[in-house]
């Protein structure tokens, strides 16, 4: 089957502007999660171009390709856009991103797979062409762990506790399994499973009646699409005390309002503000939200996963500027953005000149690291919003660390011919 964006005559992009698909899922059971998200993404660099004429005076060709959440579709939208020269992959899905890893050193295209996709890819030294800051979803659980272990007085009073870990049985619910493992191990915790088929996430009882029958005493959930509003009404439904139940990431604030009053209390982590309150949100109402150029209901504009989006394409542009700062040349390549991604440096005066003070913590990303492994706080729904509740809380870094560096060794041993390095990084090459 021939993905849309095949069937769209575009510019050339070498010619007439910097080209930058967008692979998003506009339909469909995860597309409640992938809107929104779409959205900001959008949104963010099309106001750019009518603010600025794009980035360092070239346009900016913007273009989606609807995956539908789907891994096929997925790989066939990048066999699409890869001749048209992108200077940059956004997956979407951490199902397209693993059988794009090995495609992106092959084709000089960079994947930049933001805070999902394959932990130990943080390793620049062994993935030099796939960026996803600024966490892992090994970050992220560990993060959780660690406010789990706040709310009781410690790691050490984890022992003997019960933690349950809902998830999407997929390629990102797996994701953080080996580490919740090893510290359901090095911490005394058991770990109770609950998979979601992506064909069954609009029907969670039976594990939810396995939640009340195991009655743990916290809930981890790594859920998209349609199981995030499912699961969060489950819970309210069988009784399960909201205050112990938190998700990575990815829930929307729709997603918790699905559940009525009772979702009150449910938390997730974020590291970015969920507002519109910044200086760059305003000017995306005003040169694209206004103009009637955008797919966002104004009022969802500055909520958690438009944000999302917003954060996704202020990365692509900072790779992009790094690039024509760096090589001196307006029109960039893959090649060049990948180096300009390497030296980002997202500052606080950075920020502030962006439009972005007070949006997110500083991040810079290097050569032997492609994730920042930056900390998250906890929010809290509080019926309309999310509030932030937490300080920033850090990752596990002594327990994350070996298990990224093992995982990402064993990858490139399993590849018989992973690609080098074409340049030094940290005494690799």
């Amino acid at each position: 089957m021939t993905p849309p964006l095949a069937r769209v005559s575009l510019p050339a992009a070498a010619e007439e502007g910097i080209y930058v698909p967008l692979f998003t899922y506009r339909t469909g059971p995860f597309s409640g999660s992938g809107i929104p998200i779409a959205n900001g993404m959008r949104d963010y660099l099309e106001m750019l171009n009518a603010r600025d004429g794009g980035i360092g005076g070239v346009k900016l060709i913007v273009e989606e390709c609807e995956t539908g959440y789907d891994t096929k579709k997925g790989v066939e939208c990048y066999e699409a856009v890869k001749g048209k020269k992108p200077v940059m992959v956004n997956p979407w899905s951490t199902g397209i991103t693993l059988p794009l890893i090995p495609k992106a050193a092959v084709d000089k295209i960079p994947i930049l797979s933001m805070a999902y996709g394959l932990s130990a890819s943080a390793d620049g030294s062994r993935f030099p062409w796939i960026f996803n800051p600024p966490n892992t979803y090994w970050d992220g659980a560990s993060m959780i762990i660690k406010y789990i272990a706040e709310q009781e007085g410690g790691l050490e009073k984890l022992k003997g506790k019960k933690i349950g870990y809902i998830y999407l049985d997929a390629g990102f619910g797996k994701e953080p399994i080996p580490l919740l493992e090893q510290l359901a191990k090095d911490y005394g915790f058991e770990l109770k499973l609950y998979p979601v088929a992506a064909t069954e996430m609009a029907n969670q009882s039976s594990q939810w009646l396995g939640v009340r029958r195991d009655r743990p005493n916290y809930m981890i959930m790594y859920g998209w699409g349609a199981l995030n509003p499912t699961a969060i009404k489950e819970a309210v439904k069988i009784g399960y005390p909201m205050n112990k139940f938190i998700s990575i990431w990815w829930p929307s604030e729709e997603d918790a309002r699905g559940a009525g009053a009772g979702a009150k209390g449910f938390k997730t982590l974020n590291w970015h503000a969920a507002n519109a309150n910044f200086p760059a949100i305003q000017d995306i109402v005003k040169h694209v939200v206004d103009k009637g150029q955008s797919k966002a209901e104004k009022s969802t504009v500055g909520e958690v996963l438009y944000n999302r989006g917003v954060y996704n394409s202020m990365l692509i542009a900072e790779g992009i500027a790094n690039a024509q700062k760096i090589t001196g040349k307006k029109q960039v390549t893959g090649e060049d953005v990948r180096r300009g991604l390497e030296s980002l440096d997202l500052s606080a005066e950075r920020l502030k000149e962006l439009g972005f003070e007070g949006f997110a913590e500083p991040i810079a990303l290097s050569c032997a690291d492609h994730n920042g492994h930056k900390a998250s706080f906890v929010q809290e729904f509080d019926g309309k919003a999310y509030v932030p509740v937490t300080k920033p809380i850090s990752p596990l870094t002594e327990k994350v660390a070996p298990l990224q560096e093992a995982a990402a060794r064993d990858y490139v041993e399993k590849n018989t011919g992973w690609p080098k390095r074409t340049e030094a990084c940290d005494g690799k090459s």
